[in-house]
């Protein structure tokens, strides 16, 4: 199968306290976003989309000697309404999402995600923390198969209890992604329409949802502001050290 990939990077960043755009930050000498981009290559991408908003004038100019496609998604209405932005430039083959401001995920991290995808089976990446704080929860089954992600906003009490975490990484084929996209709602905490609710879908329809974890959880932390990005400097070396 093609691979698609989509890099969201439309966010403004607000708590990063400065006017550049959240993914142009520098992480080990240049932009977090560049850093996804890098991975997306060395996984032989047929296509990579970036999904750009606040800034995008910036964004554009930054990445303008990347072989990116750009989707503007001009209003801020959540994860799943800016992947749809994406979804007329997709091939036929699997989608993998990614996050511009998620700039330590590996290359090998993602391919176990990707071998999981087939017509009946998408992949989700998970990691598991002592503190999941901020992180929407992976519901499971009393078979342990996943049947939903749930929001922290949107949680119970019960559900907050859960330890393992989506990453918001997941992968996917085109059709699938292209027949959920258009049921999604907005109807929760934050009003807006959330990617993680194509779980629930796929579970209903009977599309089988294998997950991944990465064996670091610093791949998948994001930054959100200038404290995680400081960690994540620190963090930088180690990783690489380990991805190579």
């Amino acid at each position: 199968m093609s691979l698609d990939v989509v890099i969201l990077a439309a966010g403004q960043g607000t708590r990063m306290r400065s006017q550049l755009p959240k993914v142009l930050h520098r992480l080990a000498g240049k932009p977090m976003v560049s850093h996804v981009i890098d991975t997306a290559r060395r996984l032989a991408a047929d296509r990579m989309h970036v999904v750009i908003g606040h800034g995008a004038d910036r964004v554009r100019q930054v990445l303008g000697d990347y072989p990116v496609r750009f989707a503007l998604q001009a209003e801020q209405k959540g994860t799943g309404h800016a992947v749809a932005q994406a979804l007329d430039g997709l091939g036929k083959g699997k989608v993998l999402v990614l996050y511009g401001d998620v700039p330590l995920i590996r290359r090998e991290t993602l391919k176990v995600l990707l071998d999981q995808v087939t017509e009946t089976r998408m992949g989700l990446l998970t990691v598991t923390l002592e503190d999941p704080n901020g992180y929407g929860r992976i519901l499971r089954n009393d078979a342990g198969e996943v049947v939903a992600i749930v929001e922290q906003k949107d949680a119970s009490e019960r559900e907050l209890a859960v330890r393992e975490c989506n990453t918001g990484i997941m992968a996917m084929t085109a059709a699938q992604l292209q027949r959920w996209l258009p049921r999604l709602s907005a109807d929760n905490a934050q009003g807006e329409y959330y990617l993680t609710d194509v779980i629930a879908m796929a579970a209903a329809d009977g599309v089988a949802i294998a997950t991944a974890q990465p064996d670091n959880p610093l791949e998948v932390e994001g930054v959100n502001n200038r404290l995680q990005m400081a960690r994540l400097e620190r963090a930088y070396q180690p990783v690489s050290l380990s991805s190579s």
